[in-house]
C-alpha cells in the first residue's frame, strides 16, 4: 500500500515561456506551447496554486452519501445468521469428536450444514472493504478512530463477559486473570468466535489510512497504530527475552487472503448495476459445486478448511454476485436495515447459546431426520434468541458497548 503520489507543480501561465535559460523552441522563435491544465481542471481554468495543491482530492463512492445500500444490509444480515448456524453445525461435528463412527448422522449433517456457510467470513471481510474503500470512507483520522472505538469496545467487552460467564460455570483452561491478560492480544477460550475482529479491525484501520493518504491527508496516529501492531508479536518476544516472561500469542493482523476479500469485495459491491444474466445463472451452480467441494476438504483432507480456499473464495464470489445490488422491496427495508444493525451484536452473544443450549440437544445416535431437524431448529433458535438480545441492548441505548 502506497500513499498517493504528488500532485504535478504549478504551470505558468498559457503562452509564456518557461523560466529557465535551456535552449528549446521557445528560444529558437517558435510560439510557445502551453502546458495543459490538470485532468480535474475545466478547459480554460486558470492554473492551480499551492493552496489547490493542498485539496483533499474528493474520495470515490459507490453509492451517493446519503443513500442506503440495502442490498449490503441484506449481505450483513445473511453473513450474521451464516456464522451463527455454521457454529451450530460445528457443534454436531464436535459432539461425535470429529470422527463418523461416533454417529455418522450428526457427523454428515454437521458438515453439510459447515461448508454451505463457509462464506460468512469472508463476506463479512468484503463489507469491511467496501465500507471503507467506496460506501462510507472516512473523512478525517477522527473518524477512523470513531470506526475503531465502535468496533474495539464491545471486543473487549465481550471477552470480558464470556471469561466472567466461563469462570461461574467453571470452565476456564487457565486462571482468569491470565485469560484477561491474553485477551489483549487475542482471542480466547470460551470467546473463541472473537478471533475475527483481530483482524477485521486492523484490515479496516490500514484500508483507512490509505483512503485518508489518497485524500492528501496526513494519518500519523493511524500510521503508528499500524506500526506498532505489526511489530507487537517480536516487541513481546524481545520483551520475554529480557525478563524471561513468556509472553502470550498475539493475534493482531491479518493475511493476505482476508485483505483480498476486503478490496475484491469492494469491486463486486462497488458495480453500478447488477451482474449480467450469464454471470447470475452461472453462480448458482458455482456455489453449490464449491459447497461440494468444501465437504470433500473437510471430510477427507483437513477440517477446518482455510479461509483462503479457493472452493471457499468461489462461494463467496457466488453470493456476492447473487446479492449485490439485488431491489429489496420497499416494505422490508426498515426491517432489514434494523436486523442489519443488530447483526455485530448477534454475532457477538451467540456463543452463550451454543454452548448452553445447542450441545445439551445433540444426540450422536440419533438417525438423518431427527439429526437434521435438530441442526433447524436449533440453528433457527439460536439466531432468534441472539437478535432478540441484540434488539433489546440497542433499545437500552446498549449498542456502542455491546456491539
Amino acid at each position: 500500500m502506497s500513499p498517493e503520489t504528488a500532485p504535478p507543480a504549478a504551470t505558468p501561465p498559457p503562452g509564456t515561456a518557461p523560466a529557465s535559460g535551456a535552449a528549446g523552441p521557445e528560444s529558437a522563435g517558435a510560439p510557445a506551447v502551453p502546458e495543459p491544465a490538470p485532468a480535474s481542471a475545466p478547459r480554460g481554468a486558470p492554473p492551480p496554486t499551492d493552496g489547490d495543491l493542498l485539496t483533499p482530492l474528493p474520495v470515490p463512492r459507490s453509492a451517493p452519501e446519503h443513500e442506503r445500500r440495502y442490498d449490503v444490509d441484506l449481505l450483513r444480515l445473511l453473513a450474521s445468521c451464516a456464522v451463527i448456524v455454521s457454529h451450530v453445525s460445528a457443534s454436531f461435528i464436535a459432539a461425535v469428536d470429529r470422527r463418523e463412527e461416533n454417529g455418522p448422522s450428526a457427523y454428515w449433517i454437521g458438515h453439510i450444514g459447515d461448508a454451505a456457510l463457509a462464506f460468512a467470513v469472508p463476506v463479512f471481510f468484503a463489507i469491511a472493504g467496501w465500507a471503507v474503500l467506496m460506501g462510507a470512507p472516512p473523512r478525517d483520522s477522527s473518524r477512523m478512530w470513531q470506526r475503531v472505538v465502535r468496533n474495539g469496545t464491545p471486543l473487549f467487552v465481550w471477552t470480558g463477559a464470556y471469561l466472567a460467564w466461563a469462570w461461574l460455570r467453571d470452565r476456564n483452561d487457565a486462571p482468569m486473570t491470565d485469560l484477561a491478560v491474553d485477551g489483549i492480544f487475542g482471542s480466547v477460550q470460551p470467546a473463541y468466535h472473537l478471533w475475527f475482529m483481530y483482524a477485521y479491525i486492523p484490515i479496516v484501520m490500514a484500508l483507512g489510512f490509505v483512503v485518508l493518504m489518497r485524500g492528501n491527508q496526513r494519518p500519523w496516529s493511524l500510521g503508528v497504530a499500524l506500526l506498532v501492531l505489526a511489530g507487537l508479536p517480536h516487541l513481546l518476544a524481545t520483551a520475554g527475552e529480557i525478563t524471561g516472561w513468556n509472553p502470550p500469542p498475539v493475534g493482531w493482523g491479518f493475511g493476505t487472503y482476508s485483505v483480498i476479500y476486503a478490496i475484491g469485495g469492494a469491486l463486486v459491491l462497488a458495480h453500478p448495476r447488477r451482474m449480467p444474466p450469464l454471470v447470475l445463472r452461472l453462480a448458482g451452480p458455482v456455489f453449490v459445486l464449491s459447497v461440494a467441494g468444501i465437504v470433500w476438504w473437510d471430510t477427507q483432507v483437513h477440517y477446518v478448511i482455510p479461509n483462503a480456499h479457493p472452493f471457499v473464495a468461489l462461494s463467496t464470489l457466488s453470493l456476492l454476485v447473487l446479492v449485490a445490488r439485488v431491489r429489496v422491496p420497499e416494505r422490508w427495508r426498515p426491517a432489514l436495515a434494523r436486523y442489519a444493525n443488530a447483526a455485530m451484536g448477534a454475532y457477538m452473544v451467540h456463543i452463550l447459546f451454543v454452548e448452553e443450549l445447542v450441545t445439551r440437544a445433540i444426540s450422536e445416535d440419533a438417525g438423518a431426520f431427527v439429526t437434521l431437524g435438530t441442526l433447524l431448529s436449533m440453528g433457527a433458535l439460536t439466531v432468534v434468541l441472539a437478535y432478540a438480545a441484540s434488539l433489546a441492548w440497542g433499545k437500552l441505548g446498549l449498542r456502542r458497548w455491546l456491539g
